[in-house]
Protein backbone atom coordinates (compact mmCIF):
# COMPACT_ATOMS: atom_id res chain seq x y z
CA UNK A 1 0.00 0.00 0.00
CA UNK A 2 3.00 2.43 0.74
CA UNK A 3 3.61 2.15 -2.86
CA UNK A 4 0.31 4.16 -3.46
CA UNK A 5 1.80 7.40 -1.24
CA UNK A 6 2.96 9.24 -4.12
CA UNK A 7 0.73 12.12 -5.36
CA UNK A 8 1.55 11.38 -8.86
CA UNK A 9 -0.30 8.14 -8.30
CA UNK A 10 -2.85 8.71 -6.08
CA UNK A 11 -3.93 11.84 -7.34
CA UNK A 12 -4.71 10.31 -11.20
CA UNK A 13 -6.02 7.08 -9.47
CA UNK A 14 -8.83 8.76 -6.93
CA UNK A 15 -8.87 11.05 -10.25
CA UNK A 16 -10.32 8.04 -12.17
CA UNK A 17 -12.58 6.50 -9.66
CA UNK A 18 -14.10 9.54 -9.38
CA UNK A 19 -14.63 10.19 -12.90
CA UNK A 20 -16.32 6.83 -13.34
CA UNK A 21 -19.02 7.39 -10.56
CA UNK A 22 -19.66 11.31 -12.06
CA UNK A 23 -19.99 9.70 -15.85
CA UNK A 24 -22.57 7.19 -14.43
CA UNK A 25 -24.08 9.51 -12.27
CA UNK A 26 -24.42 11.78 -14.65
CA UNK A 27 -25.65 9.41 -17.22
CA UNK A 28 -28.47 8.11 -15.55
CA UNK A 29 -29.44 11.66 -14.43
CA UNK A 30 -29.79 12.61 -18.06
CA UNK A 31 -31.36 9.91 -19.38
CA UNK A 32 -34.39 9.81 -16.52
CA UNK A 33 -34.53 13.52 -17.16
CA UNK A 34 -34.57 13.99 -21.06
CA UNK A 35 -35.76 9.61 -21.76
CA UNK A 36 -32.77 9.75 -24.00
CA UNK A 37 -29.73 7.71 -23.63
CA UNK A 38 -26.47 9.26 -22.25
CA UNK A 39 -24.59 5.84 -21.91
CA UNK A 40 -21.31 6.05 -19.55
CA UNK A 41 -17.96 5.13 -21.21
CA UNK A 42 -15.74 3.33 -18.99
CA UNK A 43 -12.51 4.02 -21.17
CA UNK A 44 -13.11 7.94 -21.57
CA UNK A 45 -14.38 7.87 -17.97
CA UNK A 46 -11.22 6.73 -16.73
CA UNK A 47 -9.27 9.05 -19.23
CA UNK A 48 -10.68 11.90 -17.79
CA UNK A 49 -10.43 10.94 -14.46
CA UNK A 50 -6.79 9.85 -14.96
CA UNK A 51 -5.89 13.44 -16.43
CA UNK A 52 -8.02 15.83 -14.04
CA UNK A 53 -6.27 14.00 -10.99
CA UNK A 54 -3.00 14.58 -12.28
CA UNK A 55 -3.38 17.87 -13.18
CA UNK A 56 -4.79 18.52 -9.68
CA UNK A 57 -1.75 17.35 -7.82
CA UNK A 58 0.96 18.71 -10.05
CA UNK A 59 -0.77 22.56 -10.84
CA UNK A 60 -1.73 24.49 -7.66
CA UNK A 61 -4.22 26.76 -9.51
CA UNK A 62 -7.49 25.20 -9.01
CA UNK A 63 -8.28 27.45 -12.34
CA UNK A 64 -5.96 25.86 -14.61
CA UNK A 65 -6.55 22.19 -13.21
CA UNK A 66 -10.79 22.65 -14.03
CA UNK A 67 -9.61 24.08 -17.65
CA UNK A 68 -7.21 20.83 -17.75
CA UNK A 69 -10.63 18.76 -17.35
CA UNK A 70 -12.75 20.69 -19.73
CA UNK A 71 -10.75 20.30 -22.59
CA UNK A 72 -9.46 16.67 -21.54
CA UNK A 73 -13.65 16.01 -21.76
CA UNK A 74 -14.08 18.03 -24.88
CA UNK A 75 -11.45 16.53 -26.85
CA UNK A 76 -12.74 12.71 -26.09
CA UNK A 77 -15.60 13.71 -27.17
CA UNK A 78 -14.43 15.03 -30.09
CA UNK A 79 -12.81 11.51 -31.25
CA UNK A 80 -15.58 9.97 -30.11
CA UNK A 81 -14.20 8.64 -26.90
CA UNK A 82 -15.94 10.62 -24.59
CA UNK A 83 -16.89 9.72 -21.41
CA UNK A 84 -20.66 10.10 -22.07
CA UNK A 85 -21.88 8.84 -25.10
CA UNK A 86 -24.59 10.27 -26.70
CA UNK A 87 -27.48 9.07 -28.91
CA UNK A 88 -28.94 10.68 -32.03
CA UNK A 89 -31.17 12.61 -30.06
CA UNK A 90 -28.67 15.03 -28.63
CA UNK A 91 -27.31 17.67 -30.99
CA UNK A 92 -23.54 19.13 -31.22
CA UNK A 93 -24.14 22.31 -28.72
CA UNK A 94 -26.42 19.75 -26.18
CA UNK A 95 -23.10 17.50 -26.38
CA UNK A 96 -20.21 20.21 -25.75
CA UNK A 97 -22.47 21.28 -22.96
CA UNK A 98 -23.17 18.27 -21.22
CA UNK A 99 -19.28 17.48 -21.75
CA UNK A 100 -18.03 20.67 -20.07
CA UNK A 101 -21.11 19.72 -16.79
CA UNK A 102 -19.49 16.59 -16.50
CA UNK A 103 -15.86 18.01 -16.85
CA UNK A 104 -16.56 20.28 -13.96
CA UNK A 105 -18.27 17.57 -12.32
CA UNK A 106 -15.66 15.84 -11.89
CA UNK A 107 -12.87 18.36 -11.43
CA UNK A 108 -14.71 20.49 -8.93
CA UNK A 109 -15.05 18.00 -6.07
CA UNK A 110 -11.44 16.99 -7.23
CA UNK A 111 -9.92 20.17 -6.01
CA UNK A 112 -11.61 19.19 -2.33
CA UNK A 113 -11.23 15.62 -2.17
CA UNK A 114 -7.25 16.03 -3.52
CA UNK A 115 -6.87 19.49 -1.93
CA UNK A 116 -4.40 18.48 0.55
CA UNK A 117 -2.01 16.34 -1.85
CA UNK A 118 1.42 17.28 -3.58
CA UNK A 119 3.19 16.07 -6.48
CA UNK A 120 5.83 13.81 -4.20
CA UNK A 121 5.37 11.63 -1.60
CA UNK A 122 2.76 11.88 0.98
CA UNK A 123 2.27 11.21 4.47
CA UNK A 124 0.17 8.50 5.70
CA UNK A 125 -2.40 10.98 7.52
CA UNK A 126 -2.58 12.46 3.84
CA UNK A 127 -3.10 9.59 2.10
CA UNK A 128 -5.80 8.46 4.15
CA UNK A 129 -7.62 11.54 4.32
CA UNK A 130 -7.79 11.66 0.72
CA UNK A 131 -8.90 8.40 0.40
CA UNK A 132 -11.64 8.93 3.21
CA UNK A 133 -13.22 11.70 1.63
CA UNK A 134 -13.38 9.99 -1.48
CA UNK A 135 -15.36 7.65 0.00
CA UNK A 136 -17.14 10.07 1.95
CA UNK A 137 -18.79 11.42 -1.61
CA UNK A 138 -19.24 8.26 -3.20
CA UNK A 139 -21.17 7.51 -0.20
CA UNK A 140 -23.34 10.40 -0.33
CA UNK A 141 -24.26 9.77 -4.11
CA UNK A 142 -24.69 5.61 -3.77
CA UNK A 143 -27.39 5.91 -1.10
CA UNK A 144 -28.86 9.26 -2.18
CA UNK A 145 -29.19 7.47 -5.67
CA UNK A 146 -30.54 4.55 -4.01
CA UNK A 147 -33.30 6.65 -1.88
CA UNK A 148 -34.17 8.66 -4.78
CA UNK A 149 -33.95 6.54 -8.02
CA UNK A 150 -37.18 4.67 -7.08
CA UNK A 151 -39.17 7.40 -5.57
CA UNK A 152 -38.64 9.40 -8.96
CA UNK A 153 -39.11 6.45 -11.34
CA UNK A 154 -42.44 5.60 -9.00
CA UNK A 155 -43.65 9.43 -9.64
CA UNK A 156 -43.03 10.23 -12.75
CA UNK A 157 -44.54 6.79 -13.65
CA UNK A 158 -47.77 7.65 -12.06
CA UNK A 159 -47.59 10.91 -13.90
CA UNK A 160 -47.80 9.24 -17.79
CA UNK A 161 -50.70 8.36 -20.12
CA UNK A 162 -50.83 5.07 -20.90
CA UNK A 163 -50.07 6.12 -24.21
CA UNK A 164 -46.81 7.21 -23.08
CA UNK A 165 -46.45 4.16 -21.36
CA UNK A 166 -47.20 2.09 -24.31
CA UNK A 167 -44.77 4.08 -26.21
CA UNK A 168 -41.98 4.04 -24.10
CA UNK A 169 -41.86 2.64 -20.92
CA UNK A 170 -38.34 3.73 -20.11
CA UNK A 171 -39.00 7.20 -20.76
CA UNK A 172 -39.09 8.99 -17.03
CA UNK A 173 -39.29 12.26 -18.81
CA UNK A 174 -42.45 14.48 -17.63
CA UNK A 175 -44.59 15.70 -20.06
CA UNK A 176 -45.66 19.56 -18.87
CA UNK A 177 -47.63 20.34 -21.43
CA UNK A 178 -50.54 18.15 -20.01
CA UNK A 179 -51.31 20.53 -17.41
CA UNK A 180 -53.54 19.27 -14.64
CA UNK A 181 -53.78 15.83 -16.65
CA UNK A 182 -50.35 14.83 -14.95
CA UNK A 183 -52.56 14.20 -11.97
CA UNK A 184 -55.11 12.52 -13.20
CA UNK A 185 -54.14 9.03 -11.86
CA UNK A 186 -54.66 10.83 -8.58
CA UNK A 187 -58.07 11.59 -9.46
CA UNK A 188 -59.02 8.13 -10.71
CA UNK A 189 -58.00 6.76 -7.05
CA UNK A 190 -59.53 8.88 -5.05
CA UNK A 191 -62.88 9.15 -7.14
CA UNK A 192 -63.52 5.55 -8.64
CA UNK A 193 -60.81 3.26 -6.78
CA UNK A 194 -61.60 4.67 -3.17
CA UNK A 195 -58.34 5.69 -1.81
CA UNK A 196 -59.56 8.31 0.20
CA UNK A 197 -61.38 5.43 2.09
CA UNK A 198 -58.14 3.39 2.20
CA UNK A 199 -56.13 6.31 3.78
CA UNK A 200 -58.96 6.46 6.19
CA UNK A 201 -58.91 2.99 7.56
CA UNK A 202 -54.89 2.47 7.20
CA UNK A 203 -54.87 5.83 9.21
CA UNK A 204 -57.33 4.64 12.47
CA UNK A 205 -56.14 1.07 11.99
CA UNK A 206 -52.12 2.59 12.74
CA UNK A 207 -53.58 4.90 15.72
CA UNK A 208 -55.51 2.14 17.06
CA UNK A 209 -52.52 -0.39 17.03
CA UNK A 210 -50.33 2.01 18.72
CA UNK A 211 -52.59 2.46 21.68
CA UNK A 212 -52.82 -0.79 22.30
CA UNK A 213 -49.07 -1.53 21.94
CA UNK A 214 -48.15 0.73 24.89
CA UNK A 215 -51.26 -0.21 26.42
CA UNK A 216 -49.20 -3.31 26.63
CA UNK A 217 -45.92 -2.86 26.03
CA UNK A 218 -44.96 -0.02 28.50
CA UNK A 219 -46.25 -1.71 31.93
CA UNK A 220 -44.06 -5.17 30.49
CA UNK A 221 -41.36 -2.71 29.80
CA UNK A 222 -40.71 -1.44 33.40
CA UNK A 223 -41.62 -5.08 35.00
CA UNK A 224 -38.72 -6.52 33.49
CA UNK A 225 -36.55 -3.28 33.87
CA UNK A 226 -37.70 -2.68 37.51
CA UNK A 227 -39.01 -5.65 39.37
CA UNK A 228 -37.71 -8.82 40.45
CA UNK A 229 -39.14 -12.16 39.64
CA UNK A 230 -38.41 -15.91 38.75
CA UNK A 231 -37.66 -15.88 35.04
CA UNK A 232 -37.08 -12.28 34.88
CA UNK A 233 -33.74 -12.49 32.84
CA UNK A 234 -35.34 -15.25 30.33
CA UNK A 235 -38.31 -13.54 29.87
CA UNK A 236 -35.74 -10.31 29.05
CA UNK A 237 -33.92 -12.22 26.36
CA UNK A 238 -36.56 -14.47 24.70
CA UNK A 239 -38.61 -11.00 24.45
CA UNK A 240 -37.85 -10.31 20.33
CA UNK A 241 -38.39 -14.91 19.53
CA UNK A 242 -41.65 -13.77 18.64
CA UNK A 243 -40.25 -11.03 16.35
CA UNK A 244 -37.32 -13.33 14.97
CA UNK A 245 -40.05 -15.82 13.47
CA UNK A 246 -41.10 -14.87 9.81
CA UNK A 247 -45.06 -13.92 9.93
CA UNK A 248 -45.36 -15.93 6.98
CA UNK A 249 -45.16 -18.88 9.34
CA UNK A 250 -47.66 -17.72 11.30
CA UNK A 251 -50.15 -16.26 8.94
CA UNK A 252 -51.62 -19.89 8.10
CA UNK A 253 -52.69 -20.31 11.63
CA UNK A 254 -53.88 -16.91 12.12
CA UNK A 255 -56.24 -17.53 8.99
CA UNK A 256 -57.61 -20.89 10.53
CA UNK A 257 -58.01 -19.24 13.79
CA UNK A 258 -59.75 -16.37 12.77
CA UNK A 259 -62.00 -18.27 9.78
CA UNK A 260 -62.95 -20.21 12.93
CA UNK A 261 -63.95 -17.70 15.08
CA UNK A 262 -65.58 -15.02 12.28
CA UNK A 263 -62.85 -12.22 12.80
CA UNK A 264 -61.47 -12.97 9.36
CA UNK A 265 -62.70 -10.09 7.27
CA UNK A 266 -63.32 -7.80 10.02
CA UNK A 267 -61.52 -4.28 11.12
CA UNK A 268 -61.85 -5.39 14.35
CA UNK A 269 -59.29 -8.27 13.60
CA UNK A 270 -56.68 -6.50 11.87
CA UNK A 271 -56.18 -4.06 15.32
CA UNK A 272 -56.44 -7.52 17.52
CA UNK A 273 -53.09 -8.85 14.98
CA UNK A 274 -50.99 -5.76 14.58
CA UNK A 275 -50.39 -5.29 18.34
CA UNK A 276 -49.01 -9.12 18.46
CA UNK A 277 -46.35 -8.16 16.08
CA UNK A 278 -45.62 -4.65 17.57
CA UNK A 279 -45.41 -5.50 21.26
CA UNK A 280 -42.29 -7.33 20.84
CA UNK A 281 -40.10 -5.06 19.52
CA UNK A 282 -41.72 -1.40 21.42
CA UNK A 283 -41.14 -3.68 24.78
CA UNK A 284 -37.77 -4.47 24.30
CA UNK A 285 -37.19 -0.70 23.37
CA UNK A 286 -38.98 0.90 26.16
CA UNK A 287 -37.39 -1.89 28.56
CA UNK A 288 -33.80 -0.38 27.90
CA UNK A 289 -35.04 3.15 28.51
CA UNK A 290 -36.11 2.50 31.44
CA UNK A 291 -33.44 0.92 32.45
CA UNK A 292 -31.88 4.51 31.63
CA UNK A 293 -33.58 6.33 34.31
CA UNK A 294 -32.43 6.88 37.78
CA UNK A 295 -33.35 4.54 40.22
CA UNK A 296 -33.33 7.04 42.99
CA UNK A 297 -36.08 8.95 41.95
CA UNK A 298 -38.57 6.55 41.85
CA UNK A 299 -36.86 5.50 45.77
CA UNK A 300 -38.05 9.04 46.73
CA UNK A 301 -41.14 8.85 45.75
CA UNK A 302 -41.62 5.61 47.45
CA UNK A 303 -40.23 7.31 50.53
CA UNK A 304 -42.85 10.08 50.56
CA UNK A 305 -45.22 7.83 50.79
CA UNK A 306 -46.61 7.36 47.26
CA UNK A 307 -47.47 3.84 46.24
CA UNK A 308 -45.98 1.65 43.61
CA UNK A 309 -47.92 2.36 41.40
CA UNK A 310 -48.31 5.91 41.99
CA UNK A 311 -44.58 5.88 41.48
CA UNK A 312 -45.10 5.19 37.73
CA UNK A 313 -47.71 6.99 37.20
CA UNK A 314 -46.69 10.19 38.70
CA UNK A 315 -42.92 10.02 38.25
CA UNK A 316 -41.60 7.05 35.80
CA UNK A 317 -43.78 8.17 32.93
CA UNK A 318 -43.46 11.84 32.13
CA UNK A 319 -40.19 10.64 32.46
CA UNK A 320 -40.66 8.07 29.77
CA UNK A 321 -42.41 10.19 27.23
CA UNK A 322 -40.25 10.68 24.62
CA UNK A 323 -39.26 7.03 23.92
CA UNK A 324 -43.01 6.23 24.07
CA UNK A 325 -43.27 8.78 21.53
CA UNK A 326 -40.48 7.73 19.68
CA UNK A 327 -41.90 3.68 19.88
CA UNK A 328 -45.25 5.35 19.04
CA UNK A 329 -43.45 6.44 15.66
CA UNK A 330 -42.20 3.05 14.95
CA UNK A 331 -45.14 1.01 15.88
CA UNK A 332 -46.93 3.65 13.89
CA UNK A 333 -44.81 3.20 10.39
CA UNK A 334 -44.89 -0.88 11.22
CA UNK A 335 -48.79 -0.68 10.85
CA UNK A 336 -48.90 1.78 8.27
CA UNK A 337 -46.92 -0.46 5.73
CA UNK A 338 -48.20 -3.78 7.00
CA UNK A 339 -49.26 -6.41 3.96
CA UNK A 340 -48.87 -9.65 4.17
CA UNK A 341 -52.05 -9.72 7.56
CA UNK A 342 -53.87 -7.44 5.51
CA UNK A 343 -53.75 -9.23 2.12
CA UNK A 344 -54.74 -12.75 3.63
CA UNK A 345 -57.43 -11.46 6.18
CA UNK A 346 -59.55 -8.96 4.43
CA UNK A 347 -61.63 -9.54 1.28
CA UNK A 348 -63.94 -7.18 1.54
CA UNK A 349 -63.09 -3.45 -0.35
CA UNK A 350 -64.57 -1.55 1.28
CA UNK A 351 -62.41 -2.64 4.68
CA UNK A 352 -59.47 -2.33 2.80
CA UNK A 353 -56.22 -0.74 4.44
CA UNK A 354 -54.07 1.50 1.98
CA UNK A 355 -51.81 -1.45 0.90
CA UNK A 356 -54.59 -4.01 0.30
CA UNK A 357 -56.04 -2.09 -1.46
CA UNK A 358 -52.20 -1.22 -3.17
CA UNK A 359 -52.40 -4.66 -4.01
CA UNK A 360 -56.26 -5.04 -5.82
CA UNK A 361 -54.37 -2.78 -7.94
CA UNK A 362 -52.06 -5.18 -9.53
CA UNK A 363 -53.61 -6.35 -12.05
CA UNK A 364 -53.64 -6.44 -16.17
CA UNK A 365 -56.91 -4.14 -16.67
CA UNK A 366 -55.43 -1.58 -14.27
CA UNK A 367 -53.16 1.08 -15.66
CA UNK A 368 -49.60 0.89 -13.95
CA UNK A 369 -49.34 4.37 -13.63
CA UNK A 370 -52.40 3.64 -11.48
CA UNK A 371 -50.49 1.26 -8.97
CA UNK A 372 -47.59 3.81 -9.47
CA UNK A 373 -49.48 6.36 -7.93
CA UNK A 374 -51.18 4.05 -5.22
CA UNK A 375 -48.12 3.89 -4.11
CA UNK A 376 -47.20 7.42 -4.24
CA UNK A 377 -50.03 7.58 -1.87
CA UNK A 378 -48.83 5.52 0.64
CA UNK A 379 -45.68 6.48 0.42
CA UNK A 380 -45.82 10.22 0.84
CA UNK A 381 -47.50 10.78 4.29
CA UNK A 382 -45.35 8.02 6.32
CA UNK A 383 -42.26 9.88 5.01
CA UNK A 384 -43.43 13.17 5.78
CA UNK A 385 -43.65 11.93 9.65
CA UNK A 386 -40.79 10.14 9.41
CA UNK A 387 -38.65 12.92 8.02
CA UNK A 388 -40.35 15.30 10.61
CA UNK A 389 -39.86 12.95 13.71
CA UNK A 390 -36.98 11.24 12.81
CA UNK A 391 -34.69 12.96 15.41
CA UNK A 392 -37.53 11.28 18.55
CA UNK A 393 -37.58 7.98 16.92
CA UNK A 394 -33.54 7.39 16.58
CA UNK A 395 -33.14 8.70 20.12
CA UNK A 396 -35.95 5.83 21.40
CA UNK A 397 -34.00 2.91 19.43
CA UNK A 398 -30.72 4.03 20.67
CA UNK A 399 -31.80 4.07 24.05
CA UNK A 400 -33.33 0.38 23.81
CA UNK A 401 -30.26 -0.89 21.92
CA UNK A 402 -27.53 0.65 24.08
CA UNK A 403 -29.21 0.16 27.73
CA UNK A 404 -31.09 -2.77 26.84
Amino acid sequence: MKILHKGYLTGPIIGALWALVMSVTLGVAISFATGAAAKPALIGSLILGLATGFARVRITNRWAADAVAVIVALALMAVGLGALQFDDSFNFVWRVALSVVLAGAVSIPLNSILRELRFGALTRHQFEDAVIRFLTGFGYIFFTAIVVIPFYVMVMTSMKSQQQLMLNPLDFSIDLSRGWHLFDSYYELMTQFHFGRYLWTSFYVSVLTVLLTLLFSVPGAYAVARLRFRGQKVFSRGILLIYMVPMIVLALPIYIAYSMVGLRNSILGIVMIYPVTTIPVALYMLQGYFRGLPVEVEEAGLMDGLSRLKVIWKITLPLALPAMASVGLYVFMIAWNEFLLAFMLLDDPSKFTLTRGIASLNSSEIPRQHLMAGAVIATVPIMALFLGLERFMTRGLTAGAVKG
